[in-house]
């Protein structure tokens, strides 16, 4: 029913039935007109408000917005890892919906000239000088990473965008360096949380020493993954060392090898869940077995996590729920451009597979 309620209005609105700066029935109206509860029209109105088409005004009502500001507009996609990314496709999959819903379009990062090879940065440039040229309403912007000029490229892409006075939401990470906070929305996962939850699932799993593993060159989100990291070590294991966390290359047999054998970790966390599942090639290479010999955790639950020859422990990235948020974030900076800026983060959920059980070992706590 509250569905039923928020489409009818949205095409009253969009049908001109009312025009902008009309005050739209009231809630005590709507409820009779539509005959549900009063909580479900406020559920309506609210998601109204969300997608930019109406704005309520405390003790006089709810006004339709100029169409021109809530309607109609072009967005678009910055995702240097779109296509690599798999976290990207559900969550682009979601503001792609909801942007239809409410009459707006979006511009997909594949439309670059440049979109196969070539240097990562400069394709990220070169789309951001396209949307900047199509005069976009708002950017979504997964900043660069796994590349060697990529401050220098995400402080030029902002300084841009900033100039040309289009409304940027940050997606999954910030361009500046964790802890520090830019003044964008940003919309995600709270990371640091995320870091502390996988690790202390492998220490109430029976670990007593682990390591945290992470690719070179990783965005933000990796230094806050690493800090919920350090804090689950602090707690359950009293201590905590710099050379628990690593640095390197999943693939390479050699560096792995030495590290394990040299600091003799009984679990591992890994950044994110590509990390993980080239590291359980790497020790399986070695010949140790996870779960028996070493707990592997992951972050994202990506398609193949559960796949893997070991399925993977990991926490889930509700990529949907994040694209919704981020689509109605966008919505309201545009309505709002001098508010502060946000951190909206979305709870996830561990999922526990068999590369974090032992034999013997029973349920988590």
């Amino acid at each position: 029913m509250q569905r039923h309620s928020f489409e009818s209005v949205r095409r009253r609105i969009q049908a001109g039935d009312f025009q902008p700066g009309d005050r739209i029935p009231s809630d005590s109206e709507l409820v009779r007109e539509f005959g549900v509860s009063r909580p479900t029209v406020a559920k309506a109105l609210q998601e109204l408000a969300r997608r930019g088409l109406v704005k309520r005004k405390t003790g006089s009502g709810t006004y339709v917005l100029d169409l021109p500001s809530a309607e109609g507009q072009q967005f678009g996609l910055l995702l240097p890892g779109l296509g690599e990314t798999e976290i990207f496709e559900p969550l682009c999959a979601a503001m792609a919906r909801i942007a239809q819903e409410a009459g707006h379009s979006l511009l997909w990062g594949a439309n670059s000239p440049h979109a196969v090879g070539g240097d990562r940065g400069q394709q990220a440039i070169d789309l951001c000088d396209r949307y900047i040229r199509d005069q976009v309403g708002g950017v979504f912007f997964a900043p660069v990473e796994h590349a060697a000029d990529k401050d220098s490229v995400n402080a030029r892409i902002i300084a841009s965008f900033s100039h040309a006075k289009i409304p940027v939401v940050l997606l999954d990470r910030d361009y500046v360096p964790y802890p520090e906070r830019s003044p964008y929305d940003l919309v995600g996962i709270d990371n640091r949380r995320v870091g502390y939850s996988i690790t202390h699932h492998l220490f109430r799993r029976g670990c007593e020493k682990v390591m945290f593993f992470a690719r070179p060159g990783s965005a933000a989100t990796l230094a806050a993954r690493v800090a919920g990291f350090m804090e689950a070590v602090v707690k359950d294991a009293g201590a905590f060392e710099s050379m628990l966390v690593q640095r390197c290359d999943p693939r390479d047999a050699s560096s792995i090898g030495e590290l394990v054998s040299t600091h003799r970790p009984d679990g591992i966390v890994c950044g994110n869940d590509v990390t993980a599942g080239k590291l359980m090639h790497t020790l399986d290479q070695l010949g140790l077995e996870v779960p028996e010999d070493v707990m592997v955790g992951g972050i994202d639950d990506v398609k193949y996590a559960e796949l893997l020859r070991v399925p993977l422990t990991t926490v889930r990235q509700p990529c949907g729920a994040i694209g919704e948020a981020a689509f109605h974030t966008m919505l309201s900076r545009i309505e709002s451009p001098d508010a502060v800026a946000r951190d909206v983060l979305i709870g996830c959920d561990l999922i526990e597979r068999e590369s974090t059980k032992r034999l013997g070992h029973g349920a988590a706590s």
